[in-house]
């Protein structure tokens, strides 16, 4: 879910000018919330905030009037009660989601054969070459967000331009419920009026060593020397944001997508000290980890985990193994080698598990001797029964038991294979 909270939305008039256009980055409108709205209407122009319950879960998205509170993803729920106090809560529906994701996925296909999604509610499409079927870029921004609301009940903000990073900027500008079209002619003047935070990878702390050297709005970057660029943040960034700032971005839309990492995370409903409980939910996370590598065809070379204590204090560490694994007993050891390392200093809030440095599964080759073997036919068996009885049909016998998260979720949900 994007920060803005709808306010200062810019959008374009009919007929604005798309010359020198071909990217297209299509946003959904605060998509969690308004699936939830579309199925309860009576939740309709109500703070909404979508994630675990009893105060102690994760905002996973929010509804526009809630943002104007100041909620926003990430942040836990009961801090976003405090901002909100009226707001109403409702627990995800993954599956619900992904199915209406992938038919907004169907609807952009079918507009081209060029679709980069980059998450399970946004895509970059190019167009160039649809332009004799649909009309120009801005012609078809108005078809595709008409087919959006008119197949799905939902809304989602376009943005048009020349680049992925100006199209995907626009969008923003233009939430909710909008469209705004930057033109070539237009582009510099249109980046010149954004503040730096708005380039693509100027995070707080970028922002913050530019602003110290009065570098706020991306007019400064345009007057301000390559060096100095390259002083406050680095040769490669103090590059890319020269260039960004003046609207150059070659990037091409990739219709072949590699997953960098596949994670999931879980908060405790009570903070937990007991060990055994800490082990046994590792294993439990370690293996959804595992068989999302096996449906996508991964393998990882480095396991990674996250811990976050009763303070907030976060920490976060990462292995390499001798070779690429999907088998969840293996990423499980690492990942509780990793654990047995750390201090338990007081109970611990959060808990992660992430394979890093994806390969495509079976590149590594296979060993003349496979110590995993075993584990690789009960994990075959277990993926069998999933497909056949449902995800929550198999599990460990340490894991039974009552519900001790909030919500596990993936950290990294992305847009559903066809």
């Amino acid at each position: 879910m994007g920060r803005g909270d709808g306010t200062g939305r810019i959008v374009s008039p009919e007929g604005a000018d798309d010359t020198g256009t071909r990217i297209l980055h299509v946003d959904m409108d605060a998509f969690y919330a308004s699936v939830e709205v579309l199925d309860d209407p009576s939740l309709a122009g109500k703070p909404l905030i979508v994630g675990g319950m009893e105060g102690r879960g994760v905002v996973s998205s929010a509804s526009y009037e809630a943002r104007r509170f100041g909620v926003r993803s990430a942040m836990s729920v009961g801090k976003a009660l405090q901002l909100c106090p009226h707001a109403v809560v409702v627990v995800p529906h993954f599956e619900r989601y992904s199915a209406l994701s992938k038919q907004v996925m169907a609807i952009f296909r079918d507009v081209t054969p060029l679709v980069e999604p980059l998450s399970i509610d946004e895509a970059f499409l190019d167009v160039s070459g649809a332009r004799r079927l649909w009309g120009s870029p801005g012609q078809i921004a108005r078809m595709v967000r008409a087919r959006v609301l008119e197949d799905t009940g939902l809304t989602c903000s376009i943005g048009v331009a020349a680049t992925k990073h100006v199209a995907k900027i626009a969008s923003t500008v233009s939430k909710p419920d909008g469209l705004l079209i930057v033109s070539e002619p237009e582009t510099r003047a249109f980046l010149a009026a954004r503040p730096v935070g708005a380039l693509w990878g100027v995070g707080p702390k970028a922002a913050e060593a530019l602003q110290a050297r009065g570098i706020r709005m991306v007019s400064d970057v345009l007057q301000t020397p390559r060096s100095v660029l390259d002083r406050a943040l680095g040769a490669a960034m103090g590059a890319r944001i020269w260039h960004l700032a003046r609207g150059i971005d070659p990037r091409e839309v990739q219709t072949e997508h590699t997953e960098k990492s596949i994670g999931h995370e879980e908060t405790f409903l009570e903070d937990v000290w007991d060990t055994a409980t800490l082990r046994s939910e590792f294993r439990r996370l370690a293996d959804r980890v595992a068989s999302r590598l096996r449906d996508g065809g991964f393998e990882s070379r480095t396991i990674a985990i996250k811990v976050r204590y009763a303070d907030f204090t976060t920490l976060s560490r990462s292995m390499s193994v001798p070779e690429p694994t999907d088998v969840g007993q293996r990423i499980g050891d690492v990942a509780l080698e990793m654990f047995g390392k750390l201090e338990l200093t007081q109970p611990i809030r959060l808990i992660g598990v992430r394979a890093e440095k994806l390969t495509g599964g079976g590149v590594g080759g296979l060993a003349l001797w496979d110590d995993d073997a075993d584990w690789r036919r009960v994990d075959a068996a277990l993926d069998d029964a999933r497909s056949r009885f449902g995800g929550g049909a198999v599990t460990r016998a340490s894991t039974l038991g009552p519900r001790r998260d909030v919500n596990a979720l993936p950290t990294n949900p992305r847009a559903p294979r066809d």
